[in-house]
């Protein structure tokens, strides 16, 4: 299914801001439907002979819908929308005509010319039709409540035919809450509450305003209500801003222990400001779970945050031990195992900052790859550099991943680029178990670097170290090597990341570690999870 931009680029001669302005209206009419209890299409003409597609559609959640089927793409003309060449036309509010059928549902039609202001703030060319399609196979006498959505109803639709609805969003806002049913105050031009409903008046009640709203001055009562005064002032203000004509941002009050959001909405039928429309709903649960949450995150983050700390101990405690061993072999093992444990321990100081389990790698591997040049022992000057992003990682697969990294980048540096005295230990076929062969020269002409490259696709990532070093030997067998670092890499790729790794001469020469690991992981039940 197309989009409503979509069908009005394809279609239309739209402009861009008229675009965008159809969009608002999309974003924010379930409340005239609701109010309403009205399907709403959103109409656009196609050509001059009278024949509009419709980009949009929403149904009411108070009230039947009159279509079954979706209207969005339909392109229809003649007398079927007659009644929209006359709002589009003449640019008015249609209501005539008798009721049609649509299958075995009668409805009702009405048309809505939509209009967008232009920036001196006149009322501009109509744009496109807003039809309202009413199901009246359940129609009744209305109560109370329905004749208040319907005047309330009306007043809008004459705001959008004027083009001063919807009102501009402010940033951040969603227009999923409050609805209509979450609670609906309507107040006179002086701000007197004139109408509540039921919903409105017990989300009131929580917060500790035992009579009836009727008659009350909402802004004061906001006032008097609210726990901080600087909420109770900034949730009035509001209220007082929306009877001026403006579109106040929402606002929030705390009182008695419940939480109430607030959307205040001015009424200016005809440009003659009549009162407002306040939106109330009772978000006391919604904010226990959000602080619930909060406190929760705070307490893995500090968890984190302690098991850094714990690392770097142990960390600190090996290295103390590696500074009183006589024996070199010893020496270098601790050395080594000190730099595993710190790079697990970046990870979990990530974590400790991130509001989620899931961490920024591409900071890691810098800092990996950095302390990796720093440590290695070799005679010439290493470079790094990183291609590609690995992304968000989650703390599953970025805590072992960084292991693999470490050892492999140490790998690349120590033994693509080793001291002239020393032979190439892990790499050659001495320490794969085999006969020693010569190992390739380095050329002194290439400057020495080792690249991490990183790529996401179809949910693997796909990650490579190569270095322009020695190289491998041509009979190296990395399943039979017998260094801790290889068995580590090969454990941690194959176990606990579940992918697979090779180790291969690099196009170039050199050494090339790739590695493949899927980001998906699989639930207790065998599905899979992204």
């Amino acid at each position: 299914m197309s989009t409503l931009r979509d069908l009005a680029e394809e279609h239309t001669h739209l402009r861009p801001a008229d675009i965008d302005h159809l969009h608002r209206i999309a974003g924010d009419w379930q409340l005239l439907s609701d109010l309403s209890f009205a399907d709403l299409l959103l109409w656009v003409p196609v050509d001059a002979d009278g024949t509009f597609l419709c980009v949009a559609q929403v149904r009411p959640t108070t009230a039947p819908t009159a279509y079954q089927d979706d209207q969005v793409g339909r392109i229809v003309g003649g007398p079927e929308v007659a009644h929209l060449g006359v709002a589009y036309s003449q640019g008015r509010i249609w209501r005539e005509g008798d009721p049609v059928w649509y299958g075995d549902v009668p409805a009702r039609h009405e048309a809505i010319p939509v209009r967008l202001r232009t920036a001196e703030g006149e009322a501009g060319e109509v744009i496109a039709v807003v039809g309202r399609d009413t199901n009246l196979s359940t129609a009744r006498t209305p109560s109370q409540l329905e004749l208040n959505y319907l005047t309330t109803a009306d007043d809008l639709a004459q705001m959008i035919a004027d083009g001063t609805f919807p009102p501009p969003r402010h940033p951040g806002e969603t227009t999923s809450a409050p609805r209509v049913g979450d609670g609906l105050v309507r107040l006179d031009a002086g701000g007197k509450v004139t109408y509540a409903s039921p919903n409105a008046q017990s989300a009131y009640r929580r917060l500790g305003y035992a009579s009836h709203l009727a008659g009350e001055d909402l802004a004061a009562l906001h006032r008097r209500l609210a726990g901080d005064p600087l909420d109770g002032t900034e949730a009035s203000n509001g209220i007082l801003a929306a009877l001026r004509g403006e579109a106040p941002p929402r606002r929030e009050i705390d009182a008695r222990g419940a939480t109430m959001l607030t959307r205040a909405l001015p009424l200016m039928p005809a440009g003659v400001p009549i009162g407002a429309l306040v939106l109330v709903r009772d978000i006391t649960e919604v904010r226990r779970r959000d602080r619930a949450l909060i406190t929760k995150d705070a307490t893995i983050r500090e968890i984190h945050h302690r098991v850094k700390n714990n690392l770097q101990t142990v960390a600190a405690l090996l290295r103390l031990q590696a500074r009183r061993v006589a024996m070199p072999e010893a020496r270098v093992a601790l050395e080594e195992s000190v730099r595993r444990v710190a790079s697990i321990a970046l990870v979990h100081e990530t974590l400790s900052m991130s509001s989620d389990e899931a961490v920024e790698f591409d900071g890691i591997v810098d800092r990996v790859a950095s302390a990796a040049t720093e440590v290695a022992a070799t005679e010439v000057s290493v470079g790094m550099r990183r291609r590609g992003s690995f992304g968000v990682l989650p703390a599953e697969i970025a805590t072992s991943l960084v292991m693999v990294l470490n050892e492999l980048l140490l790998n690349a540096v120590e033994h693509g680029f080793p001291p002239s005295d020393e032979e190439d230990e892990p790499l050659t076929a001495a320490a794969s178990g085999m006969v020693p062969v010569a190992v390739p020269e380095v050329d002194p002409e290439l400057r020495p670097e080792v690249v991490v490259s990183a790529h996401r696709f179809r949910k693997m990532l796909h990650v490579s170290v190569a270095d322009n070093g020695r190289g491998l030997p041509p009979d190296f067998d990395a399943e039979r090597a017998s260094r801790l670092g290889l068995q580590i890499v090969r454990a941690l790729v194959t176990g606990e990341l579940r992918g697979t790794i090779e180790l291969r001469a690099g196009a170039n020469g050199g050494t090339e570690a790739v590695l493949v690991v899927p980001l998906a992981r699989n639930a207790p039940d065998g599905r899979s999870q992204a």
